[in-house]
């Protein structure tokens, strides 16, 4: 089956050795996802719905480029520091999949791997029989 890897060109990608994107067949799996610009600067400084709302769009941007949307999105799982936040992300999350409903989860964890980073986003599309 074919492999398609989908880079975003942060610096991360090539140092870690992982992929913003790997579509293989009909599945697309979206790697943990923040909320950055294509300089690699962090959107929304602690906002979670602003943060939710950057990320996401990175997250459908790697989605396009493998081929696929958000109508496609199956699973997303929302990783966050502050689980009191769950409104505005979820607000912004409703925003874009609102009517697409995927099975989703979100989990509190610690920290990320940048202190003013408050969310991160995966997300997994299968794509309509070719």
């Amino acid at each position: 089956m074919d492999r398609q890897n989908v880079a975003s060109g942060t610096e991360w990608e090539s140092a870690v050795g992982y992929s913003r994107a790997v579509r293989v067949g009909r599945v697309v799996e979206v790697s943990g996802t923040t909320a950055t610009d294509d300089d690699g600067n962090i959107v929304g400084e602690t906002d979670p719905y602003a943060q939710t709302k950057q990320a996401l769009s990175n997250v459908e941007m790697a989605l396009e480029a493998a081929g696929a949307s958000v109508e496609d999105v199956v699973r997303t799982r929302l990783f966050v520091t502050d689980i009191d936040d769950w409104e505005a992300i979820g607000r912004a999350h409703g925003e874009v999949f609102g009517d697409v409903r995927p099975a989703t989860s979100m989990v509190q964890v610690e920290r990320l791997i940048d202190p003013e980073m408050v969310v991160e986003v995966e997300a997994v599309a299968r794509l309509a029989e070719e």
